[in-house]
C-alpha cells in the first residue's frame, strides 16, 4: 500500500527529434550485399535516419526535450531532474549535463543512465522513484542514441537495423497515480549476445610500467539469440507488470515495445493475445534507435491522435546487458 509520503505520477509531455538525413534500403544495398526485399521481409525496416557528422546527440536530445516541456507547460527553471538514457554519448563522462546547459535548466540535477535498448524504461522507473519519495516533482526523461557511430557498415547483419534519434517525456508529481506497475530484469550471463566492447591494447609508459589504451569495437549481435530472448522474456515481463497493475492484457489499449524488429513486435503481441491493431510501430521509418525508440514512437502516436486520453499503455524495452523491463501507465 502506498505510503502517505509517496506521490502519484503523471506523464504530461512528450517530444522527439530525428536527423533529416536518412538512408533507405535501396541506398543501403549500394553499401553492402542486400536488398529492400531482404531487409523489409526480415525486419519491417525501410529506412533509418542518420546523424550528420557535424551534429550531436546533445542537439537532438535537447530538441526532443524542449518539445516535451512545451507540451507539459514547464519552463527549464521548473525542472528538478534530467535523466538521459543513452549508450552513445558525445562525452564518455556523460551528456545529461550538456543538455541541462543547453536547456538552461540550472536548478536540475542531471545524469546519464546506460541500459542500451532498455534504457528508457529503466530511466522512466528510476525517475518515478524520485517522485514517489517526494524528492523531486518535475522530471525530464530523455532517450537518445546515435548508433550509426558504432555500427560496422560492412556487416549487413547489423548495419541494416540501426538508426539515430531522440525522444523525451516529462513526468510530474500528481495526486492520482497513472504509473500502474512495472518490472525490470537483467541477465549478465547473456551479455555476449549483444555488446559494444572495449578492446585493450598494451602501451609501455616507462620502466616496465604498462597501461591499457585501446578503443571500442563496432557493435556485435547474435540476431537469432536476441530474437529468441525477446519473444520469450518480453511477454513474461509485461505479464508481471500487468499483474502488479491489477489489469489484464485485454484491458491494454496500446502495446508499445522497443522498436527492434517488426517480427518481434508481432510475436510478442501474439503471445499476449493482444491484437495486432493495438501494436504501435514506427520501425519501418526509423529502424532500431535503441534508447530513443519507445519515446520517439510514443510522441508520434500521441501527436497524431492515435493514443487518446485515458488510454492504457504497456511499454517494454529489451536489449544489451541483457536487460529488459516493462511499465504500465495511463495517458491522461
Amino acid at each position: 500500500m502506498k505510503s502517505q509520503f509517496m506521490s502519484g505520477i503523471r506523464l504530461t509531455g512528450t517530444g522527439s527529434a530525428v536527423p533529416s538525413t536518412y538512408l533507405d534500403n535501396h541506398q543501403l544495398s549500394k553499401i553492402v550485399v542486400t536488398s529492400d526485399e531482404w531487409i523489409a521481409s526480415r525486419t519491417g525496416i525501410y529506412r533509418r535516419h542518420l546523424l550528420p557528422h557535424k551534429d550531436s546527440l546533445t542537439n537532438i536530445a535537447t530538441s526532443a526535450a524542449q518539445k516535451a516541456m512545451m507540451m507539459a507547460g514547464l519552463t527549464p527553471q521548473q525542472l528538478d531532474l534530467i535523466i538521459l538514457a543513452t549508450s552513445t554519448p558525445d562525452d564518455l563522462f556523460g551528456n545529461a549535463s550538456l543538455i541541462q546547459a543547453q536547456l538552461g535548466a540550472r536548478q536540475a540535477v542531471a545524469f546519464d543512465l546506460t541500459a542500451a535498448c532498455s534504457g528508457f524504461v529503466y530511466s522512466l522507473i528510476t525517475a518515478a522513484q524520485f517522485i514517489r519519495t517526494g524528492a523531486y516533482r518535475n522530471v525530464l526523461v530523455i532517450g537518445a542514441d546515435v548508433l550509426s557511430r558504432w555500427v560496422d557498415w560492412s556487416d549487413r547483419s547489423t548495419c541494416v537495423l540501426f538508426g539515430d534519434g531522440a525522444g523525451a517525456v516529462v513526468l510530474q508529481a500528481n495526486e492520482q497515480d497513472y504509473l500502474l506497475g512495472f518490472q525490470l530484469h537483467t541477465d549478465g550471463t547473456q551479455n555476449h549476445h549483444l555488446n559494444l566492447r572495449y578492446q585493450g591494447q598494451a602501451r609501455t609508459l616507462v620502466d616496465g610500467v604498462f597501461i591499457d589504451q585501446g578503443k571500442y569495437q563496432p557493435l556485435k549481435m547474435n540476431g537469432k539469440e536476441i530474437y529468441r530472448f525477446a519473444i520469450q522474456k518480453v511477454p513474461e515481463v509485461i505479464e508481471k507488470a500487468l499483474f502488479q497493475a491489477d489489469i489484464t492484457a485485454a484491458e491494454v489499449d496500446w502495446l508499445l515495445m522497443h522498436q527492434a524488429n517488426q517480427r518481434i513486435l508481432e510475436a510478442v503481441a501474439a503471445r499476449l493475445d493482444i491484437p495486432a491493431r493495438k501494436i504501435i510501430s514506427n520501425v519501418a521509418n526509423y529502424g532500431n534507435t535503441s534508447g530513443a525508440s519507445i519515446p520517439l514512437a510514443l510522441d508520434e502516436a500521441i501527436r497524431c491522435g492515435q493514443i487518446q486520453p485515458h488510454n492504457t499503455l504497456a511499454i517494454a524495452g529489451f536489449g544489451a546487458g541483457l536487460t529488459w523491463g516493462a511499465a504500465i501507465f495511463k495517458w491522461v
